[in-house]
């Protein structure tokens, strides 16, 4: 009968686990069952119950992983590392898809995969108890649900369920605007992480002595202003997800850093005399072609393999039309839920305008487009004229008090329009703000708008009624 200790099944190839590496194994408490019996693994599985089972990628093109579907199906929550002789993103991505937790190439480095073994056998158990398997996680309301008509996006989300269970680093690109925080948080929410902390770090928005200090921590007077120790986001997220949002924007020095943590599970405070251990998941975003920007030399390539276990791409709004009536339908009810108005109707004719829309801006840019939809619009119903009127007030120039740069001077109309304009983009819509900036009553204000609208919807020179 095995012993009472811990253990982790290996069916990969036994070289890659170096003696060195298996005797700190061991030392943590865990024995390594080493088996080329393959033919009944889920029996075995059974019978071990490891913390952690190694398998190894057939190398076919495809990758057949029928075996590695077979044991997720039989046992949802076991930690699983695969190992692959011939590594590609191609193979990576079909594990991750099939339920491996980590994917590793046979040569990596011993302390990498140290850190990757560590991390996943200090997982909580698998198992309830000895005769049974706990129930499949159900995943809670987050209200961090993306919205997906589009048959991209849906692939997206079911590939990102499928991996969020697992300790696997993401990487999530996209053009600004898309969904990449909503994605990450996405994740998180039905990871098995979702009780801890889930900390967002803008990278693009801190210069680099002040990154160091926000991610990492810094001990007391390690630097002029260091009036005490503080812990940075790796540490606020233990036990939970961090999201390093736009890391293209990191400089390099941070960037090495960055790396040993991913590596070694280990922070070193700014200042501090020893390394502090973390368990946290790595989601990271940009907005840039991060290869690109490795090929460019401005990201370490060794950082992007690390960060790039599972990329996922996000495709800008414009290539999407489907999702855009879904998405600005939500966008109304959820600000007139917070502002306590109406929520407003959508018809046909106004989703099909919002379709031909570049968008620039992606969903982002539906969304404030929908907040003054919501703020601004009178009736019931948003009509296309509403909707070109306020896209025209989007792009509003400032008022102008000196005469054009042409030699034309401005009408007083022209001036009180283009302030109107300009006093409600400034509020964001505010009717109340922008008249009282404006000294005018709310009234006054309301009437202007109607009238500029019949404006708008009146057919002129070389102009047609869009309704």
């Amino acid at each position: 009968m095995a012993d009472s200790r811990k253990c982790i099944l290996w069916t990969s190839n036994p070289s890659i686990l170096p003696k060195r590496l298996w005797g700190r194994m061991e030392g943590l408490g865990f024995r390594v069952l080493v088996s080329e019996d393959k033919d009944d693994l889920c029996h075995m599985i059974e019978r071990t119950r490891p913390s952690l089972w190694v398998g190894q990628a057939n190398g076919g093109k495809p990758a057949n992983f029928s075996e590695l579907r077979q044991v997720r199906a039989s046992f949802p929550h076991l930690p699983v590392l695969i190992t692959s002789a011939s590594p590609s993103i191609e193979e990576a991505m079909e594990a991750v898809r099939s339920g491996a937790s980590e994917y590793v190439p046979e040569g990596a480095d011993e302390e990498k995969l140290q850190a990757i073994l560590e991390g996943l056998i200090t997982a909580p158990c698998p198992y309830s108890n000895e005769n049974a398997l706990p129930p499949p996680r159900r995943p809670r309301d987050s209200g961090w649900d993306p919205i997906a008509r589009n048959s991209e996006m849906k692939r997206i989300l079911a590939l990102a369920s499928r991996i969020a269970p697992t300790s696997s680093t993401v990487l999530i690109q996209g053009e600004s605007g898309t969904g990449k925080e909503v994605l990450a948080r996405f994740i998180h929410a039905r990871s098995n992480r979702s009780s801890g902390p889930f900390v967002a770090v803008n990278c693009a928005a801190l210069p680099e002595t002040l990154l160091e200090s926000e991610l990492f921590g810094h001990e007391k007077g390690a630097f002029t202003g260091a009036v005490g120790r503080k812990k940075g986001k790796f540490e606020l997220a233990d036990t939970g997800t961090i999201l390093l949002d736009e890391i293209s924007e990191m400089a390099p020095a941070v960037q090495a850093k960055l790396l040993r943590v991913l590596q070694e599970r280990e922070v070193d405070r700014v200042g501090g005399q020893s390394p502090v251990r973390v368990d946290v998941r790595v989601l990271a975003t940009t907005n840039r072609d991060l290869q690109a920007h490795v090929t460019e030399g401005n990201f370490r390539q060794d950082l992007f393999y690390r960060l790039n276990v599972v990329p996922i791409l996000i495709p800008p709004l414009r290539s999407r039309p489907d999702d855009i009536g879904a998405l600005a339908r939500h966008f109304l009810e959820q600000t007139a839920a917070r502002n306590g108005l109406p929520r407003k109707g959508l018809p046909p004719k106004s989703e099909e305008m919002l379709k031909r829309m570049p968008w620039p801006g992606n969903v982002r840019e539906l969304e404030n487009l929908m907040e003054r939809t919501t703020l601004l619009v009178d009736g019931e119903d948003v009509q296309p004229a509403d909707l070109e009127f306020l896209v025209d007030l989007r792009g509003a120039s400032p008022p102008e008090s000196a005469p054009r740069d042409n030699g034309e001077v401005m009408t007083l109309r022209e001036v009180e329009k283009s302030m109107i304009f300009r006093a409600l983009d400034t509020h964001q819509g505010n009717r109340t703000r922008a008249s009282e900036v404006l000294g005018i009553s709310v009234r006054t204000l309301r009437n202007k708008l109607q009238e500029y609208r019949k404006e708008n919807q009146a057919p002129g020179p070389g102009k047609q009624s869009i309704s």
